[in-house]
């Protein structure tokens, strides 16, 4: 049992603790962390969420780089967080070892992958979490637990040590409750980003604020959008998406799928675990997409990055909700929970297509829980989104 009684919010995998060196001084010394279960740290195992992977694995030997740099910089590893099975999954709620508690809404989902990650910051049980995003496994959890979390532009930071999905989508991110907080763990891995342009115009899209859920949604999201647009000089500029949000999922969901079949299909046919519905399926789905039909989504994602990226140019800000609504009730049946997923993907699968950072900010709350308002900048521009979060709490 762990002194501070988290326990009880089922977000700690139920490894023995280890003493994880780590510098004496730096920039995150008096910080804590909690490291997703998906990351190898050294005198740990990795069970990836699944029970079956876990009772293979070994105790890794070696720590995740960028997990080492915050090491390197003093921050305290308490621990691993538990995840979704295979971090294949989007609610928080894992098959064989049942949901953490959302510090934010106790009633409702946490979000995954990234579930017990997100569950320890948002109650208050450590400073820092790191997280993955493929599909949107760092930016959903941010958004329903009330916290703040980027998506990086995609190869930025390294993914070494790391379970795989789809390469292609993969990164490494973290979760923070408040802006300083997340800056500081920026400026410690990322370094600077290549170019000083100021992000000065800000867009957003009608087709992705039309994806909220509720005229409560859309009211709730407004007033958080609000707050970002008082940071500009100019009001935003309302453009058409260049393309389909449901072509965009269905880009998405095949290029995933394909990869995650790819990556994971051998381990699982060799062991044979026991898959929870939902991750099964997305399996399953993946091992049957063709490689013409992925052939395909790569030429879509192509063109969609490509009008993403004009779209947004060198200097521009889109912002648009992270979510359709809140998180859901854990009461939400199977089918609700996966009309949600497919909905939310429309969203999330903007960041993931185009490899462009997004960051998302607990601006708005609806139905008496968070609700993120996101902001995709060019790419490469991650420290400049970090910075303009931290000016937006301040203000």
């Amino acid at each position: 049992m762990r002194d501070d009684g988290s326990d009880k919010l089922n977000a700690w995998c139920d490894y023995p603790q280890v003493d994880v060196p780590r510098a004496a001084q730096g920039l995150l010394a008096g910080l804590t962390l909690a490291v997703k279960d998906l990351f190898d740290v050294a005198g740990y195992k990795s069970g990836w969420g699944q029970p079956t992977r876990l009772a293979t694995a070994e105790v890794a030997t070696e720590t995740q780089s960028v997990i080492q740099q915050m090491l390197d910089a003093g921050i305290e590893v308490k621990g691993k967080a538990q995840c979704e099975e295979l971090c294949f999954s989007l609610t928080g709620i894992n098959h064989h070892y049942g949901a953490p508690v959302n510090g934010a809404a106790p009633e409702r989902v946490s979000g995954g992958s990234s579930s017990g990650s997100a569950s320890l910051v948002s109650n208050g049980v450590v400073d820092v979490a790191t997280g993955s995003d493929t599909g949107g496994s760092v930016r959903a959890p941010a958004s329903y637990c009330g916290l703040i979390g980027l998506r990086p532009t995609h190869g930025r930071l390294a993914l070494d040590h790391t379970m795989p999905l789809a390469g292609s989508y993969d990164v490494f991110g973290w979760f923070a409750k408040d802006a300083e907080t997340y800056r500081k763990v920026g400026d410690v891995v990322l370094g600077d980003d290549a170019s000083p342009t100021p992000l000065r115009r800000l867009i957003a899209c009608p087709e992705l604020d039309g994806l909220l859920l509720s005229d409560a949604d859309y009211m709730a999201y407004a007033k958080g959008a609000e707050r970002v647009e008082k940071h500009f000089d100019d009001e935003r500029e309302f453009v058409s998406l260049p393309f389909g949000t449901v072509d965009g999922y269905w880009a998405f969901r095949i290029g995933q799928a394909y990869e995650a079949w790819r990556a994971l299909g051998p381990w699982i046919e060799e062991h044979q675990p026991d898959l929870g519905p939902g991750v099964k399926d997305r399996f399953e789905f993946g091992r049957e997409v063709s490689d013409d039909e992925h052939k395909r989504s790569v030429a879509m994602r192509l063109s969609m990055r490509t009008s993403l990226e004009d779209m947004i140019g060198d200097d521009g800000l889109l912002v648009f909700p992270t979510v359709p609504s809140c998180a859901p009730l854990k009461t939400e049946d199977h089918d609700t929970l996966q009309a949600f997923r497919e909905q939310a993907l429309q969203l999330l699968c903007l960041s993931g297509l185009s490899g462009l950072p997004q960051i998302t900010l607990p601006l708005a709350e609806v139905y008496g829980a968070p609700l993120g308002v996101s902001l995709i900048g060019p790419r490469g521009s991650d420290k400049r989104l970090i910075a303009i979060a931290e000016e937006i709490f301040v203000g």
